[in-house]
């Protein structure tokens, strides 16, 4: 198939910022990124990770991308290309017993958009960042060379490319260790809890026992129900638990147009934190639940992203340290209810240790995402204020959800940048691989 060039509007899930940029579209990966000066797969980083530096950029998109290549049944090793989707991966693999080790909160990305984020998903505390099981890389770096990387080859930008967002070189193929499951299903259990020291205890407790946790809070209560929410913890059902049929098709919903602001402003997020909180009308339920429900419940909702209306949102995500005590993430829960920050989606996951990607996000902590609409006069202020909150707890945000933060402000939380830089640098002195975001933070050159 050969290669179709077109300039066309683009953006990240949060719909900000908006640029226009030159992408290359073909089931070539290897031919396109040659050309290019980055690799977008299907889009849903948050902010600019994603887009390119100018006008004048070219993109290659690698959504075209996706073939299987190999599946080993008895190492469950899979091998794929870049542009093959998690939705793609569940469709085929789940029914025959296998699940990817660590998955984020949406089945709609790709396999090199899960390397270049080194997503974490409810299981970190046991599993670690998909990196941890990734087995090898095929990365077409800035030189031209196409060099397949692992621990044990070209080691640093194996390391460096896990979390480095794209910016070592153009990921072209991945292979990775799957998980058997001995069911489709998920058991399931969940617990509504009146404040944040009780969700954080038992957040901590569950890890213990229950493989994947997940907890909701209401970011707007405030007094002694500040951080009131909803406990999810989850396994993989027995054969004794789990129904006979497998789980069928779930119907989606569609947002088709653009929100007016009401619907997103502060009386209505709150008045939705209410109800959600108390339609768990019992403290504890407990049964099974569709495998798409528990991991990935808003992708049943197309283009929920069109909720936030025309000016879009930001999710801000921050893990903050918690091994001593509670109080840096009590202490950014203050912030957050004292700013009214307007979240429908604010969530909470206890993180493990930090993994072998060099600027990968998570470490030993609790993870918090908010999503914020944005506001011309208030976000930047908002983001500003939390960022500084987290650089003196000594956490870091996400570079997969972030479009506002300020270069100093990530310098100041991300004490292994200079390491991070010195691989990049080596590889691609120029930088000819490079996004909006890397301009905005590393300072690259448009």
């Amino acid at each position: 198939m050969a290669a179709r060039l077109f300039t066309a509007p683009m953006s990240g899930w949060g719909r900000h910022p908006v640029v226009s940029g030159q992408q290359l579209r073909s089931e070539d990966l290897k031919a396109i990124s040659e050309s290019a000066n980055l690799s977008r797969g299907l889009g849903r980083s948050y902010g600019d990770a994603s887009l390119p530096s100018s006008g004048n950029s070219k993109v290659a998109d690698s959504t075209l991308a996706d073939r299987l290549l190999s599946f080993d049944p008895t190492e469950g090793v899979l091998k794929a290309e870049a542009g093959f989707s998690l939705f793609e991966l569940n469709r085929l693999f789940l029914p025959r017993g296998w699940f990817v080790p660590v998955s984020p909160g949406t089945q709609f990305v790709t396999l090199g958009g899960m390397v270049a984020a080194d997503v974490h998903g409810k299981n970190h505390h046991i599993a670690g960042c998909f990196g941890e099981h990734v087995i090898r890389l095929r990365i077409r770096v800035p030189d031209g060379r196409v060099l397949e990387t692992s621990d044990d080859q070209h080691s640093q930008l194996f390391h460096a490319t896990l979390g480095g967002m794209g910016m070592t070189g153009h990921i072209l193929e991945v292979e990775f260790r799957m998980q058997p499951t001995p069911t489709p299903w998920i058991w399931c259990e969940s617990l509504r809890l009146p404040n944040l020291q009780s969700l954080i205890s038992r957040l901590r407790e569950a890890a213990s026992s229950w493989p994947y946790t997940v907890g909701w809070l209401d970011c707007l209560a405030s007094g002694m129900s500040m951080g009131r929410g909803i406990l999810m913890q989850g396994r993989w059902a027995t054969p004794s638990e789990a129904p006979r049929q497998a789980p069928p098709v779930k119907r989606r919903w569609n947002v088709s147009i653009e929100m007016p602001r009401w619907v997103v402003s502060h009386w209505s997020i709150r008045a939705f934190n209410t109800i959600y909180y108390w339609k768990h009308l019992s403290q504890r339920r407990a049964g099974i639940v569709h495998p798409l429900s528990f991991f990935y419940p808003l992708d049943s909702i197309t283009n929920w992203n069109l909720m936030y209306g025309r000016r879009g949102f930001t999710q801000y995500q921050c893990v903050l340290p918690n091994d001593k005590d509670d109080g840096p993430v009590r202490r950014f829960m203050e912030l957050v209810t004292a700013l009214k920050v307007p979240s429908f989606l604010s969530v909470v996951k206890d993180c493990g240790e930090e993994g072998k990607g060099l600027i990968s996000f998570p470490m030993k902590g609790m993870s918090i995402a908010l999503d914020i609409p944005i506001r011309p006069k208030e976000t930047q202020v908002i983001i500003d204020q939390l960022n500084e909150r987290v650089i003196s707890e000594g956490g870091r945000i996400y570079l997969a959800k972030d479009a506002l933060t300020r270069p100093e402000h990530f310098r100041a939380m991300e004490l292994r940048l200079d390491l991070w830089n010195k691989v990049r640098k080596q590889w691609d002195p120029n930088h000819s691989i490079r996004s909006a975001q890397s301009v905005r933070l590393f300072g690259d050159v448009m």
